[in-house]
């Protein structure tokens, strides 16, 4: 597998991929955010408990996804790192991270948005929004300690480490509906035995979190891009791509 995705981790094929892919996640993710905004937020029928108070999910869904999901890559990236001593992963994760902390802090804006009308407060100690809020200190956290301590020490192997062990939020995160009694609402797009959602608004929501995902990868490549160029600096690949645009 490690061998499958070798390009990936040289920095010259690596900046190379991003630059070749950017454009066509750009593309993508417009048309699958313009298809999810245009269906749910005008198309989908309302809900019968919640009414049209209920179409901030085509928004707060895919922000609380992707924050996960970018963190557990942060993760899976930081074990990388750890283990085969892969410095594109190191940078990769780094680069994820702010992306990452928007969403979580994008999702908990949002939640509070649709808390207000359903619950009637902006923001309780759920153990749901507790838990994402413990995620965006996570991220907070890694992208303080990466930028104190690269500076001096630039083989320090911290904050990987923060992120690795940071990863026992996550489960948290997606159990805590069935762990404790919390006013959040439990999974409805992950059960597919049994639908909690009709298709009308399925499918504008999977479309917007492909493209948010879409839109995350997108930022990704332009700051991964930058990484490469600060950390490959003085390397011979990079002084002939310059010498060979000029």
């Amino acid at each position: 597998m490690l061998k499958f995705f070798a390009p990936i981790w040289s920095p010259k094929q690596c900046y190379q991929i991003c630059a070749a892919s950017r454009p066509w996640l750009g593309i993508f993710a417009f048309l699958a955010l313009s298809y999810g905004l245009v269906a749910g937020l005008f198309i989908a029928p309302a809900d019968y408990q919640q009414g049209d108070a209920y179409r901030i999910i085509f928004i707060h869904v895919p922000f609380a996804m992707l924050s996960m999901m970018l963190y557990g890559l942060i993760g899976v990236l930081s074990l990388g790192f750890l283990i085969w001593r892969l410095k594109v992963a190191e940078l990769m994760a780094y680069s994820l991270a702010p992306i990452g902390a928007s969403m979580a802090l994008l999702a908990l804006l949002t939640g509070a948005i649709w808390g207000k009308p359903m619950w009637g407060t902006w923001w309780v100690w759920d153990a749901r929004l507790t838990s994402e809020l413990i995620l965006l200190f996570l991220y907070l956290g890694y992208i303080a300690l990466y930028d104190a301590i690269k500076a001096n020490q630039p083989k320090s192997l911290a904050p990987a480490i923060l992120a690795v062990v940071g990863l026992v939020d996550l489960p948290i995160i997606h159990y805590s509906v069935y762990w404790w009694q919390t006013l959040h609402q439990g999974s409805t797009i992950t059960r597919f035995s049994k639908p909690a959602i009709d298709v009308s608004m399925l499918y504008p929501l999977l479309s917007m979190i492909l493209g948010v995902l879409l839109f995350c990868l997108f930022l990704l490549t332009l700051r991964l891009q930058t990484q490469i160029l600060q950390s490959a600096e003085h390397s011979d690949w990079l002084k002939n791509n310059k010498e060979s645009t000029c």
